[in-house]
């Protein structure tokens, strides 16, 4: 089988002393590319790196919304997770960075919208139109969070008339879900969906041509507060393939096809 996780943070401090054994056991479950996130510059510059010495590890280079420098961010956000760094590069900075570095990434992401953890949305939604511009201009597709924002984040793409798109960890209402089939976009599935009511519907509702799988590595695991990899992007399957009555070898297959007709 080929296997894709679209969505992962191997940069991140969880996997500092065993990313290798990590990659191994990617493979060795048949993953094909790990598409891997930068969330500002100094995870860009760990992402870049991490590609270049695994083939499997395909950057994403981005900036996170609560990332950038110009955003006010609640409290909440740092207490929950205080090992994540904060840029001290500024967002044009950031996605000069990214450009010069167009021919060594397959995407830009992590990028966004945040309503949850920041109420400063004028300034989330001035550096998110600064990078859909990007993001055609150097003509690669966008991988997309939208936290309680899924509304606003639709409709900036829409209006910017973007056609290569994939929201990740969609959470918004079944009926935007669809509004994003609509527009052609992709939806990727995290592992957690073996416990998770709203992916499985999700999965219902989508065509099997605009969907994805992904890990969120290390976040977003088959079992609540352990560890997600890559490899885990099986369950995804095993769970898509058994809500649209497919064999898992062919659930696989066409999500790579799907993988290829984005990214490739």
């Amino acid at each position: 089988m080929l296997l894709v996780d679209v969505h992962a943070h191997l940069d991140h401090v969880d996997f500092a002393d065993d990313i290798k054994q990590v990659i191994d056991r990617a493979q060795a479950a048949g993953v094909k590319a790990i598409i891997t996130q930068g969330v500002n510059h100094e995870s860009n510059l760990a992402v870049l790196a991490l590609s270049k010495k695994y083939d499997i590890v395909k950057a994403a280079l981005g900036l996170y919304p609560l990332d950038a420098t110009n955003v006010k961010v609640d409290e909440a956000y740092f207490s929950g997770e205080p090992l994540l760094p904060r840029t001290k590069v500024d967002v044009d900075d950031t996605l000069a960075f990214i450009e010069k570095h167009k021919d060594s990434i397959i995407a830009i992401g992590e990028v966004g919208l945040d309503a949850k953890f920041s109420k400063d949305m004028k300034m989330q939604l001035e550096n998110f139109e600064k990078i859909i511009t990007l993001s055609k201009k150097i003509k690669k597709p966008l991988i997309v969070h939208s936290r309680k924002a899924e509304l606003e984040t639709i409709e900036m793409l829409e209006t910017a008339k973007h056609e290569r798109v994939l929201m990740h960890c969609f959470s918004g209402k079944l009926k935007l879900a669809k509004r994003i089939e609509d527009n052609g976009w992709m939806l990727s599935i995290p592992p957690c969906v073996v416990r998770s009511s709203h992916f499985q519907d999700l999965i219902r509702r989508t065509n099997i041509g605009h969907l994805l799988t992904e890990t969120d590595a290390p976040y977003l695991g088959p079992q609540p507060g352990v560890r997600n990899e890559p490899a885990n992007v099986i369950e995804s399957i095993r769970m898509i393939a058994q809500i649209k009555k497919m064999t898992v070898e062919d659930t696989a297959n066409n999500l790579f096809q799907n993988y290829q007709r984005l990214f490739l």
